[in-house]
């Protein structure tokens, strides 16, 4: 009997069509697309309109490259990442395993409170602070409860995580439609006409190349089950799920380039403020639920891809129906909120974490980038499916970028950072973001 029901189970996952097939890549967009990138992209917008979108583009492709090779991990190889570095690698492995884990974990940790922010913001803008904090409580105790509501949770995590991805894209449409963008000038933003290469150009990539997001990608293949023979539809839903980053991105700044031109963006209640005035009471209201539905997914899976890997690393497992993913991503959500609240209420400064979880990525973003390239141009364990020379290419561009990145975050944002110490800043000003947006937590672009 057990051996007929896998057989049709085989069957079945064999004859999905290619939308049934789309999943992971939807999960991975809910998380890049966070509190701190919908600032970022609407600050972007306010200052430089839309001459800066083509990096947005050039950020989707490089994250569809990786998303694409987490993918075919999950597909092809016969175990989790942290399995095939302990495989394949010995005592060696075993430390780069454990070492990528605390990465993502501490990373993830450390900016986890801003994606609590982010949800509290959502409806600071028509609640009272003191009732606000609740709700955020309230939010964490029920993810914690769908963590541990389903044996596995992953077909609901679906399933929630496109309701969320919808909610944003329609919101954020509407708002781009009503502010009626000049459309010569959106079309030349797709364009480097006036491009200046700097370290604001490579934080602004950053909010859609999230190279941890790309590798937990492997995780989310092998939970959604995809077969080898459908391994052209999970390429299909990395494209899908970028071109989905690059869509909602590009809708808020050309939206912030319309109507928020010259405004001085600090958080994004002031973001939401700025919509009032152009759109009603409609626009802002339409914008809180986007950012809500940005918040809370990131929120979740967030704290996921930080357990998740974690567990993998320590050897304690990274499947939906372990326990010890579950038990780490619950570490994860109780530290981020209660360091929120303490940020809150305790009117704190919250850049030390921040510069913590910076700190970090120095480390931890080419290392997840390396571990990747490294396992799908290994042929025991990928076989005939390798990187091709384009994906190469494409991957060791995108591993210098992150490296440029860790140079501008080790030698320029973290000495800033560290200066701001000594300064009084107002909470409402910092924006953390979630290992989806971390590299761009306060871009200053040029006028």
């Amino acid at each position: 009997m057990n051996e007929q029901n896998s057989a049709e189970s085989v069957d079945i996952m064999e004859n999905r069509k290619w939308y049934q097939a789309i999943g992971p890549g939807i999960i991975t967009a809910c998380v890049v697309i966070g509190p701190g990138s919908i600032l970022t992209s609407n600050k972007i917008g306010s200052t430089q309109e839309y001459s800066m979108i083509w990096v947005v583009v050039v950020a989707c492709i490089f994250m569809m490259f990786f998303m694409s090779m987490g993918a075919r991990i999950g597909v092809l190889a016969k175990s989790s990442p942290g399995n095939l570095l302990r495989e394949h690698l010995g005592g060696s492995g075993k430390a780069l395993a454990i070492l990528v884990g605390l990465c993502v974990f501490f990373i993830s940790t450390a900016f986890q409170f801003g994606n609590n922010l982010g949800v509290q913001s959502a409806f600071n803008v028509y609640m009272d602070k003191s009732i606000t904090m609740y709700l955020v409580i309230a939010f964490n105790a029920l993810s914690i409860c769908f963590l541990f509501a389903f044996k596995d949770f992953y077909k609901a995590l679906e399933k929630v995580m496109m309701v969320f991805v919808g909610l944003m894209l329609l919101c954020f449409a509407v708002n781009l439609i009503f502010a009626k963008p000049a459309i010569g000038q959106l079309a030349k933003g797709f364009l480097p006409l006036e491009a200046e290469i700097d370290f604001n150009t490579l934080g602004l990539i950053g909010t859609t190349f999230v190279v941890a997001a790309a590798y937990f990608q492997a995780y989310l293949a092998r939970q959604k089950g995809w077969s080898v023979s459908e391994l052209k539809n999970g390429l299909v839903d990395a494209r899908v799920g970028s071109v989905i980053m690059a869509t909602l991105t590009i809708m808020l700044m050309a939206t912030a380039g319309t109507v928020l031109v010259g405004q001085n963006l600090t958080n994004v209640e002031e973001v939401a403020a700025g919509l009032e005035p152009a759109f009603g009471e409609t626009g802002k209201m339409l914008f809180c639920i986007g950012l809500f539905s940005a918040a809370y997914s990131s929120f979740l899976v967030n704290s996921m891809i930080a357990g998740f890997i974690l567990s993998d690393g320590l050897n304690l497992g990274s499947a939906t129906t372990d326990k010890a993913p579950r038990i780490l991503t619950t570490v994860v959500l109780l530290t981020g909120m209660i360091v929120a609240l303490f940020v809150v209420w305790q009117d704190v400064d919250p850049v030390p974490a921040v510069v913590f979880a910076q700190a970090i990525t120095v480390i931890g973003n080419p290392l997840l980038a390396g571990t990747l390239l490294w396992i799908t141009n290994n042929r025991k364990i990928m076989g005939d499916h390798t990187n091709g020379p384009i994906t190469n290419t494409v991957g060791v561009l995108g591993l210098l970028i992150l490296f440029a990145m860790a140079y501008q975050t080790a030698f320029i944002k973290i000495p800033e950072k560290l200066k701001s110490l000594d300064k009084p800043v107002a909470v409402q000003s910092m924006t953390p973001m979630g290992v989806g947006s971390h590299q761009t937590t306060d871009p200053q672009p040029k006028d």
